[in-house]
């Protein structure tokens, strides 16, 4: 077998390119049918299809306020009088209905009866054991929740394909719905390839180093909702690396493999691939990460292939793998991390060339200002500039060195709580 070889262009695509490239050319859901799940077990699941609403939600007028509901729909006057006839609480309504007239105490979240129309809140009547008179001057709110504040009966609760949060299975659980239908995860196969690569842990020879891609991913994908099924580690050998890549097409949805996508003379998986399959797209024009690979195993099974530097990897699994990962899973849309503008807060040194994706800490400046901090080496090679960093400043492939107070976008390594 020879070497590889170099069809490509020079520069590679650009980072918005080459998602939309293969976003575009993914199925949207896995063929693996669907899992029916209780609602507790939903959490960062992408949910299959419409959920509608089988009720009005809460189904009843409720009070906003603890007060008195009284048997009238127009705003009363200080003065005004009613007899008390009952009370009404949560989960324990008043039995009867209301007339002009008549009051009853009320407390929050609990239902009215026919005939009240309007709450008082109970800081502005004088209260008898038999009557109530208004002291204050009523608002213009009634205070009253409608039935179907929450929904009614049919509306659409959740479209399809959302990844499911917390408001959401709150929202689902308080309109009755107990168990939703959820995609499969996709099954993620990882090789990680190099004829220097030994465990952490063992005695280091001359030349080795220990392996630590499929560390850094595993977790970094656990932290995004997905987990690695199947794993090999294999040397730069093109018998053992086909293999390796056969075994896991059979046995995962999704190929991801590090190292040995380059033009090196022991850069075997692209070829390999090409063989096997096909490589739809190689090189990316980006820093760090330009030895990027997207393409096929077989007819179907997607590839991913990630650059064999530690930072590299990290950096365009988060860019190219997670969104493919949300698109495989069937959701609709898939989640990046938000943009702001912040403030260099020290001079970056960089010459003018590929456009740069750099680590940094997000600070809040003395006068309220979003600044961020570049900690040390930004080389590929060095996971020390990952840790702590919860941004990714994008930097223009034409800019030069860059002064403190230099205004940048940068995408925020922060994730929504609801």
């Amino acid at each position: 077998m020879s070497g590889p070889a170099e069809p490509y262009g020079r520069e590679g695509l650009p980072l918005d390119q080459a998602r939309q490239r293969l976003l575009t050319a993914l199925p949207s859901g896995l063929h693996r049918g669907e899992e029916t799940l209780p609602l507790a077990d939903c959490l960062g699941r992408v949910n299959c299809s419409i959920v509608k609403a089988t009720a009005a939600v809460p189904g009843f007028r409720a009070s906003i306020m603890d007060g008195y509901a009284l048997g009238q729909d127009h705003q009363p006057q200080v003065g005004d009088q009613w007899s008390l006839k009952g009370r009404s609480a949560a989960g324990s309504p008043f039995p009867g209905a209301l007339k002009p007239g008549e009051a009853i105490r009320i407390l929050t979240g609990a239902p009215l009866p026919p005939g009240a129309d309007w709450v008082l809140p109970q800081e502005m009547v004088e209260a008898s054991p038999e009557a109530i008179t208004l002291a204050r001057d009523a608002s213009s709110s009634p205070w009253i929740r409608a039935a179907d504040e929450e929904c009614r009966s049919g509306d659409s609760l959740l479209p399809a394909g959302v990844r499911l949060g917390a408001a959401d299975l709150g929202r689902l659980a308080g309109c009755g719905v107990a168990t939703l239908k959820v995609r499969p995860k996709p099954r993620i196969g990882l090789l990680v390839s190099g004829d220097e690569l030994i465990p952490p842990g063992e005695p280091r020879p001359e030349g080795a180093i220990w392996e630590s891609n499929s560390t850094l991913l595993e977790a970094m994908l656990e932290q995004l909702g997905y987990s690695i099924q199947h794993k090999r580690v294999a040397p730069d050998q093109p018998e053992a690396l086909r293999h390796a890549l056969r075994d896991l097409s059979t046995l995962c949805d999704v190929v991801v493999t590090t190292g040995g996508v380059s033009a090196g003379d022991s850069d075997w998986i692209r070829p390999l691939v090409a063989e096997l399959g096909e490589v739809n797209f190689w090189k990316l024009f980006l820093k760090p990460g330009r030895p990027f690979a997207f393409g096929w195993i077989g007819d179907h099974v997607p590839f991913f292939g990630l650059p064999g530097n530690p930072v590299a990897a990290a950096i365009t699994a988060l860019q190219l793998l997670w969104p493919a990962l949300q698109r495989l899973e069937g959701q609709q849309t898939p989640e990046f991390f938000p943009r702001i503008q912040v403030e260099l807060g020290d001079r970056y040194q960089r010459r003018p060339g590929r456009p740069e994706l750099a680590r940094a800490r997000l600070e809040i400046t003395n006068e309220g200002r979003i600044c961020a901090r570049i900690d040390g080496s930004q080389a590929s090679s060095r996971i020390g500039s990952l840790q702590g960093a919860d941004l990714l400043l994008e930097i223009p492939a034409e800019a030069g060195p860059l002064e403190a107070g230099s205004q940048l976008w940068a995408q925020m390594l922060r994730r929504s709580l609801f």
